[in-house]
This record gives structure tokens, C-alpha cells and sequence, in this order.
């Protein structure tokens, strides 16, 4: 008899590599490419053995979700942020996003690509909001942060400035900025709009 670990991990297993199946695909093909039978075979499974591990299309998203956030979680741990101040957790968030897109890029793919499904499709949706939500607040606690301890501007809205740090992110990954010139100019441009006077001050010196 196996014992219960044994099986536990062996499903486990399984399911990392139906996820990456799936992932793949959606990075080739986009999520109307996404089909159990191309999933099966790239695992190296029958269907019937796909639909019991993955019996309905919300198990495969949430599936492919969580593996997402998985990714998501041992990037974050990868980049200490004791002793930060705002201004440098900032430059972080911008220097992750580019690293991700360097060491992988399928995700940051799969996580738009869902992203564009989610607006019409609620069952995504259900799966991708609360991490694009999550990155988004973290954001906010950063802008709220620098505006508390007057390193950026006191006039800022972090709730509106966010997207402005996101969608600087987003044009880095369209226009494949990855040389550290580029990257650099990006980055200095978007702290400099919102550093306060005082900092800006204190960085000439």
C-alpha cells in the first residue's frame, strides 16, 4: 500500500505539472488555445486522468491561479525589505517587475492574458482580481508611506498615483525595456514626478 504522504505528494506532483501544461499553453496559444486533450498530452496523461485531477474548467483556472500566486509569493521573498524606506520600496516594486519579466516572463504573460479573459468572464475574474488587487495595495501602502514620512509629495493620491507606478511597469513589459539604461531612465523619471522637494533636496546634496 502507498502511504497517504506518498499519494499526497505524488498528486501534488501532478497538478504542478498540469499547471505548467496550461501555462504554456495560454503563453502559445492565448486562453481560447487552452484545450484538456494538448494539456493531457504535454503531462504525458490520458484525459480521463486530467478530469480527475481537474474535473471542471473553475478547477483548472483556480489551478492555474494558485500556481501563479505561488510564483507571486517566492518572488516577494526573495527581495528583503527590512529597513527600506518608501522611496527605495518603490524602486524595488519597478526593479522586481523587472526581473520577473527577465526570469519569468510566462508569468507576467499568463497573468495578462487572464487578466484580459477576467473582464468578460467572471469565473477568471473570481481567481485574478484579488492578486491584481493584492499588487495594487501594495503599492498604495508604499505612496502612503513616502506621503507619511514626507519623501514624496504631500499633494499625492496614492489611490489614483498607483496606477501611475503600474502603468509605468506595464509600458517597461510593452516596450521590452530590460537594459538598465532604460530601466534606470523609467524608474528615475516616475520617483522624481513624486518625490517631495525636501527629498529632491536632499538627493542633490
Amino acid at each position: 500500500m502507498i502511504p497517504p504522504t506518498q499519494r499526497y505528494q505524488a498528486t501534488d506532483d501532478r497538478k504542478r505539472a498540469i499547471a505548467a501544461a496550461a501555462r504554456s499553453l495560454i503563453v502559445e496559444k492565448g486562453f481560447e488555445g487552452l484545450r484538456t486533450r494538448e494539456i493531457a498530452e504535454r503531462v504525458g496523461i490520458n484525459v480521463a486522468t486530467l478530469h480527475y485531477h481537474i474535473p471542471t474548467k473553475d478547477a483548472l483556472i483556480e489551478l492555474v491561479a494558485r500556481s501563479m500566486k505561488e510564483d507571486f509569493m517566492e518572488q516577494y521573498d526573495r527581495y528583503p525589505r527590512e529597513g527600506l524606506n518608501p522611496r527605495q520600496l518603490l524602486e524595488l516594486e519597478i526593479n522586481k517587475h523587472r526581473d520577473t519579466r527577465r526570469d519569468n516572463p510566462e508569468l507576467l504573460v499568463v497573468m495578462e492574458e487572464m487578466g484580459r479573459r477576467a473582464r468578460h468572464d467572471p469565473v477568471i475574474a473570481r481567481y485574478i482580481d484579488p492578486m491584481r488587487g493584492y499588487w495594487r495595495q501594495q503599492i498604495i501602502d508604499i505612496l502612503e508611506a513616502g506621503v507619511t514620512d514626507g519623501s514624496f509629495r504631500a499633494d499625492l493620491d496614492p489611490q489614483g498615483a498607483c496606477y501611475q507606478v503600474i502603468g509605468t511597469m506595464i509600458a517597461m513589459s510593452m516596450y521590452r525595456l530590460d537594459d538598465d539604461t532604460s530601466v534606470t531612465a523609467a524608474r528615475t523619471a516616475l520617483v522624481n514626478s513624486i518625490l517631495s522637494d525636501r527629498t529632491k533636496a536632499q538627493s542633490d546634496v
